[in-house]
């Protein structure tokens, strides 16, 4: 639950900061239309202009958020979570929380892709969006193609297939240690994967 409640806590400080960012911008475009002057441009002499104050807290506040927001591999840990849940849902022909499993897992993916869109590597930059819209609709698309069937003799193909994706884009980003295999277990054992489950009601 305190995971729960700090990816929450995370997940607002993204959306904060993006608010935060359009507002740093309308207080310029606001002092621009009340005819106040542009900020100066920086020369070689000192300028005597007097810093808007609001301004000032506004990217005080942008900045004490920027370092709050967790970093990728932090985002990436919930992928594997919600991922490796997946697994053992569509194991237990449980096909509701399986397609929960699934959404999670690329809402979680788009989060890592926001964290940082494009990695650098010596190769050159990487394009994690690109990367992510190609396995998005392929092999999770298919993964959710099987799930809808509930077709469980094409899960494990599917879910392989996705495995791969996953690693293709760890290889693109020089980080071909990271080399994800098919869960043996569960991470936590709180929630029941059983589909015929009847407690608690």
């Amino acid at each position: 639950m305190g995971n729960r409640i700090c990816r929450r806590l995370q997940v607002d400080s993204i959306h904060l900061l993006g608010i935060l960012a359009v507002a740093d911008v309308a207080c310029v475009r606001q002092s621009r239309s009340r005819g106040e002057p542009a900020p100066p441009v920086a020369t070689g002499a000192a300028t005597t202009a007097r810093p808007d104050p609001e301004l000032a807290t506004l990217r005080d506040e942008v900045a004490r958020l920027k370092r709050l927001v967790p970093s990728q591999s932090h985002a990436m840990q919930d992928v594997g979570y919600h991922f490796m849940n997946l697994w053992f849902a569509a194991q237990k022909r449980n096909w509701p929380l399986a397609a929960f499993y699934l959404d999670e897992t690329r809402s979680h993916i788009k989060w890592a892709v926001r964290i940082i869109p494009v990695r650098k590597a010596q190769a050159g930059p990487v394009d994690l969006e690109g990367i992510r819209e190609a396995v998005d609709s392929s092999t999770l698309a298919l993964i959710e193609q099987v799930i809808e069937a509930k077709d469980a003799a094409r899960f494990e193909a599917a879910y392989k297939l996705a495995l791969e994706g996953c690693y293709s884009c760890h290889k693109a980003s020089e980080k071909p240690y990271l080399r994800p295999q098919i869960p043996t277990q569960p991470e936590v054992h709180i929630i029941n994967f059983d589909s015929i489950a009847r407690w608690p009601q």
